[in-house]
């Protein structure tokens, strides 16, 4: 549809779809020696919103939760942000998804889900606002909307309303092995969002494992002698980051921090400021100072997520971020 029908309508900066849950994190033990876990607000594609959101975006966000106590935490808590929930469904029969996430020495994480089946997996294509989506400047995804059929056509549905109506479509393939029948499956849905995509963030291990290329520079070649994505961000963790556009590659230096606590929503923050910075500038004409600057800025945010338990709802300010920018 032409977005000159939507001009007395205002423009969203970027929509989400996905999964939308309750990050249980490790938080000490008990008297008893029992572990003690916080309900954290999580689920990546709210956590690249909640970004986007404290950088001064306007940001929507399409899934479902439970009507229950922990479906109405995670409601308050994406509006409490600064995200638009008024397209969250609300399931009455199948509660909120839940993941424990343990913890390790290094701040790294293992997840376990509870969502057999959890609310996040029984949006369907009807519930998807069309409205929305052709009102939007970048739509973003990941696969989790995609390891079961019905959830699966929702996101395919909203991804064909969003590139339809112009606008950019970003993808992190963000895979959870434990939650897929089969990685052959997973493999196939990743397949689908590379092919759909003008942004891609993606991790070191994700694309070694996609391509079978141990170097990610290969790895990179092997997804663009099949897609052609404008603007690939590979992320290394403690390596720090990667832009690949128009057959050059920049890469910038981690800031890696004492007080690193957890490397939850790290990703997911990079993210949300990679789109800050194409909504800021676009996708057109970026020179490698631009790609410098910005992977410098997401590196330094996604930097300071891990000091705190959770993302969403600690997500840095801008002013955080720039005072933290090596000179």
């Amino acid at each position: 549809m032409d977005r000159n029908a939507f001009q007395n309508k205002e423009m969203i900066d970027v929509v989400a779809l996905g999964e939308l849950l309750i990050d249980f994190t490790e938080n000490g033990v008990s008297s008893q020696g029992n572990p003690l876990f916080e309900a954290n607000p999580g689920g990546a594609p709210c956590n690249v919103l909640a970004m986007l959101a404290k950088l001064g975006h306007s940001a929507a966000f399409i899934g479902k939760v439970g009507k229950d106590f922990f479906g109405e935490q995670l409601k308050n808590a994406i509006e409490e942000v600064g995200i638009d929930g008024s397209y969250l469904r609300m399931d009455e029969k199948v509660h909120t998804t839940l993941a424990l996430v343990h913890t390790f020495p290094d701040g790294d994480r293992d997840f376990s889900f509870y969502r057999d089946p959890g609310a996040d997996m029984m949006l369907t294509e009807e519930e998807v606002p069309e409205e929305l989506l052709e009102r939007t400047r970048i739509f973003h995804f990941g696969t989790l909307s995609m390891t079961h059929e019905g959830v699966r056509r929702a996101t395919r549905k909203a991804v064909e309303k969003a590139k339809g109506s112009g606008a950019l479509i970003s993808f992190d393939p963000n895979l959870r092995p434990p939650l897929w029948e089969s990685l052959e499956d997973a493999r196939t849905q990743v397949l689908y969002g590379l092919g759909q995509c003008h942004i891609l963030k993606i991790s070191d291990n994700e694309i070694q494992w996609l391509t079978g290329e141990e170097d990610y520079s290969a790895g990179v070649k092997w997804i663009n002698d099949r897609f052609q994505i404008p603007l690939i961000l590979v992320s290394l963790g403690k390596e720090g980051s990667r832009a690949y556009y128009q057959g050059r590659m920049v890469e910038a230096a981690p800031y890696l921090r004492e007080d690193t606590i957890e490397t939850t929503g790290a990703g997911d923050t990079f993210c949300g400021c990679v789109l800050h910075y194409i909504l800021k500038h676009g996708l057109k004409s970026l020179t490698e100072e631009n790609l410098l600057e910005m992977l410098n800025f997401a590196n330094c945010a996604a930097s300071l997520v891990t000091t705190r338990k959770g993302a969403l709802r600690v997500m840095p300010e801008e002013a955080e971020i720039q005072s933290g920018l090596r000179v």
